[in-house]
């Protein structure tokens, strides 16, 4: 299959059948106890940023099922990537194997194989599958987004729970002001410099009073799953999600999966020009995503860039 005809609909397919059967490999190792044996752990940049074995074999599963499947794309994975590598207009699957290693070393089941699909280096295909609560979530460019419930069987495969239900899952309201909203934030591994000083300026503003010159948002939430997060945003439960620090496979998935959903991706930082921030690449690092709603998009990105006390400089 060339890049001039490529088909949505089956790239989805073949990302189903991956995703199922990426999804039984964690859970096995979860069930002999490999997430929790440390002879199994190492740390790529710090104590905090963490790889498994398992990480390393379930992207293994994914990379030769897929490009045995489509020989002439590219493949970009986590634990594979090669600093420096560039992003081009080829079909590229973009692959987090285990999106929340840290969630699954402690047993927490806030975890998700993150699959996204680029064609001239926009994500037009995404499943975001977590094989702990068995939902799978999906989208495709123009095709809307959806998510539907699977069971694992006795036999390693898995069953259809319920049928797929159409993103966002309730009637979006609109956007008044950052003192309704629930927004979405996370620590990230990079707990040094600039990048953690802005991050802990930024959620101190948006959490405190206005009396004292914050948003008080009503709360945030961390889920340890960037998919995750901008998949939770594309229901519509949490409103935001203000993040710096992650790489195109964390979020290539989620991202059309949100913006087939009606939300929006823009950039993290409050940029200098106001015309400016409104478009930004899957490699950007540094993204705000928000949800669907009838008005106030807009108003509620410029008025959370306000709150950002510093400047995210993750380099692309």
């Amino acid at each position: 299959m060339s890049a001039s005809n490529v088909s949505y609909d089956e790239i989805l397919k073949s990302l189903f059948e991956v995703a199922k059967r990426a999804g039984t490999k964690i859970l096995a190792a979860t069930n002999s106890q490999e997430a929790a044996s440390s002879t199994y752990l190492d740390t790529k940049k710090n104590s905090a940023d963490l790889v498994t074995e398992t990480d390393k074999a379930v992207e293994k599963l994914i990379s030769t099922t897929l490009l045995s499947k489509y020989p002439t794309f590219k493949f970009m994975g986590e634990e594979t990537y090669k600093p420096g590598t560039a992003l081009d207009d080829s079909p590229t699957f973009i692959v987090d194997p285990i999106d929340g290693t840290t969630n699954f070393v402690h047993g927490h089941p806030y975890v998700s194989v993150s699959l996204g699909f680029a064609l001239k280096q926009q994500a037009v295909v995404g499943v975001v599958f977590n094989p702990y609560t068995g939902i799978m979530y999906f989208a495709t460019k123009g095709g809307g987004a959806f998510k539907k419930v699977l069971e694992p069987t006795d036999d390693g495969d898995w069953k259809l729970r319920s049928d797929r239900v159409k993103l966002p899952i309730r009637e979006p309201a609109a956007f008044t002001s950052l003192d309704g909203t629930m927004v979405a934030v996370e620590w990230g591994s990079d707990r040094t410099g600039s990048n953690w000083q802005t991050k802990i300026n930024t959620w101190n503003r948006l959490g405190r009073s206005k009396e004292e010159g914050g948003a008080m948002v009503h709360s945030a939430r961390c889920l340890g799953s960037a998919a995750l997060n901008l998949c939770a945003v594309a229901e519509g439960h949490v409103d935001m999600y203000w993040e710096g620090g992650c790489w195109a496979w964390d979020v290539c998935a989620g991202w059309i999966i949100l913006t087939e959903a009606g939300g929006i991706m823009v950039d993290g930082n409050p940029p200098a020009d106001a015309k400016e921030g409104w478009d930004i690449p899957i490699t950007h690092r540094k993204y705000l995503a928000v949800r669907a709603a009838p008005s106030g998009q807009k108003e509620i990105v410029k008025e959370l860039w306000g709150h950002i006390e510093g400047t995210m400089e993750y380099e692309h």
